[in-house]
């Protein structure tokens, strides 16, 4: 790599050993814009990057690596039966699931513990439990890289589907969400659908409130899903592959224990049960692995970037030999990928 070299590891979730040529951190809107003026004047890409939880760095990347770190909430509307807010995009995600329940703001009970910023959140349409947070996005603001223009993206633009988004797609590396204001009830209407859910919810007596389901949701995830902090991961590496209703029924006579979940043009199948039935729970090699206690997290031990893309590839063929679908990888995947 040409020039200086900036330390990326400790940037993302997964720690995996990566240098960039630039990176800077941008708190305000003149900041963001100087940034990306020194990126198009050195000729380098720009890379968005938020608490790095959904990340893979395979190698060192020519660019700028850049995080938009502005955070503040604030109260765009309000009635009886809900609130608009806008929230800056460098705010923790969990802390503002926290802070909106405690204000009495409710819809994203069954979104906490994800980790990652507001900015992150639109862009893999994150989901869990039974929600995701399309239906609650009014608007997602973002500034272009290439010439610094501000957008204002309303929800219809935005092409939300399952853990995707325009900016996955037509926008990928194209822009920067700033903030996004979000639309939430003032009257709990808490979603139990999530069969996982209504089980941790079954033993009370008490008709579930935001609350319960919180802490539920918590629980269940601090139960399942290991701490980043202490070993590094990226959750959940694989999306859960969607088939059509014939495939669905074809392979639920074949293995009648494997979960379905109907869903819009087809059935969602578990991507975790697909891969622990493939014998892969707790395999390691190379510096990384497969968690033993989750079979759809992978994580890093001392390896790097490649190793962990080559674990996923012998995951992916093996899902297909199989079952005859595909996986498809969730994280973004930047530098010297094969």
């Amino acid at each position: 790599m040409s020039g200086a070299a900036e330390d990326l590891t400790a940037l993302t979730t997964l720690r995996l050993p990566a240098r960039a040529t630039a990176r800077r951190d941008a708190a305000d809107l003149p900041a963001l814009r100087e940034a990306l003026l020194f990126a198009r004047e050195s000729g380098l890409p720009v890379i968005v990057l938020g608490a790095g939880s959904n990340v893979v760095f395979a190698g060192d990347v020519e660019a700028l690596v850049l995080r938009y770190t502005a955070t503040g909430r604030e109260v765009l509307a309000e009635d009886a039966e809900s609130v608009t807010l806008r929230v800056a995009a460098g705010e923790g995600w969990h802390a503002l699931v926290r802070w909106c329940l405690a204000q009495g703001y409710y819809g994203l009970e069954n979104l906490a513990l994800i980790p990652g910023t507001v900015g992150a959140a639109p862009i893999q349409n994150i989901g869990a439990y039974g929600v995701e947070l399309a239906p609650f996005v009014e608007t997602v603001h973002a500034v272009c890289i290439e010439d610094g223009r501000e957008l204002a993206l309303h929800r219809a633009a935005c092409d939300f589907g399952y853990r995707d988004s325009v900016f996955k797609g037509r926008l990928r590396d194209a822009v920067i969400i700033t903030a996004v204001d979000i639309r939430l009830r003032r009257t709990a209407a808490p979603v139990i659908t999530y069969p996982a859910l209504r089980e941790a919810l079954a033993a009370s007596t008490a008709p579930p409130d935001p609350r319960a389901v919180f802490d539920a949701v918590v629980a269940l995830r601090q139960a399942r899903l290991p701490d980043p902090a202490i070993t590094p991961n990226a959750g959940s590496f694989f999306k859960n592959p969607v088939v059509d209703t014939a495939t669905a029924e074809a392979l639920a006579r074949r293995y009648p224990s494997m979960p379905q979940f109907v869903t819009d043009g087809g059935r969602k199948l578990a991507a975790g049960w697909l891969i622990e039935h493939c014998g892969w729970r707790g395999v390691a090699g190379d510096g990384v692995a497969v968690h033993p206690g989750h079979a759809l997290v992978l994580v890093n031990r001392d390896g790097d970037g490649l190793a962990l893309l080559a674990l996923a590839e012998r995951i992916r063929t093996s899902v297909a030999e199989t079952f005859g679908c595909q996986l498809e990888i969730e994280p973004r995947v930047y530098g010297a990928a094969p």
